[in-house]
């Protein structure tokens, strides 16, 4: 197992994301097949592992309880100084806290949903030396009723646009940026239909993967058993991406490098 370097994240800013399947195993030969990762060991346990491309770390993977059996969701966290304050914010802010603050690792997490359903966690601790945004293997980006009632209940939450050293927040004409360090880390954008039955359009947190051939990804997918879509990238809508759903029922994107 190659050693793993751990970090320090900015407080508010992605640190992770991660994917509870039902069957681990299942699940890793998904997306060896779709995204070529490999798996290694994770220093959660046995019921997690590392997603690994190029060397890097890239997600996580876990398997829940079948007894629970939640729904699949990949899942970004965010990183807090304090999960216990962290919590009593996302509850005074009229969302929904789904689990925890627990001890997990040599952290605490918790999973929550915003005030339009869509489901992130927050992460208190070191965590996996990872990045998001441009250049990285993957990026964020919320789709939500409204972007900037969005960023305002996240900017509360996790002190966005709080100086010094902090996310930034951005505001253009019909979506929000999160910035740290002169990059965008997270956008929000409008357009989820809490009541939709097609749960691509309901509010949620899209992952992007990037990847050096999305249309053989999405190929690949049908293969193992998912669902492939094709639909403009969010971040050039002149080039394609695909929305793939695994075997689990489980959503996220990848598009070209």
């Amino acid at each position: 197992m190659p050693a793993l370097g751990r970090i320090r994240p900015v407080n508010g800013a992605p640190c992770w994301v991660s994917l509870m399947a039902r069957d681990l195993h299942a699940a890793q030969a998904f997306y060896a097949d779709v995204m070529g990762w490999d798996f290694v060991a994770s220093a959660l346990g046995s019921n997690f592992s590392v997603a690994m491309a190029h060397g890097r770390p890239v997600a996580g993977i876990g398997c829940c309880s079948p007894a629970a059996s939640p729904p699949a969701i990949w899942t970004p966290y965010f990183a807090v100084d304090d999960a216990d304050e962290t919590a009593d914010r996302v509850r005074e802010r009229g969302a929904t806290l789904a689990v925890g603050p627990v001890k997990l690792g040599e952290g605490r997490a918790a999973i929550a949903a915003d005030r339009d359903g869509a489901v992130f966690g927050f992460w208190e601790g070191t965590a996996l030396a990872w990045s998001v945004g441009h250049g990285s293997a993957a990026r964020l980006d919320l789709q939500t009723r409204h972007a900037f009632e969005a960023a305002i209940f996240y900017a509360e939450v996790f002190g966005w646009a709080e100086p010094p050293g902090g996310c930034t927040v951005d505001y253009a004409q019909d979506h929000v940026r999160v910035r740290l360090d002169g990059r965008t880390v997270a956008t929000l954008r409008g357009g989820g239909i809490e009541t939709a039955a097609d749960p691509r359009i309901r509010p949620r947190w899209i992952v992007d993967f990037r990847v050096a051939d999305s249309a053989r990804a999405a190929a690949a997918a049908i293969d193992a058993g998912g669902e492939s879509s094709l639909v403009p990238a969010l971040d050039d809508p002149s080039k394609d991406a695909f929305i793939i759903r695994d075997p689990d029922g489980a959503l996220f994107t990848v598009s070209g490098p």
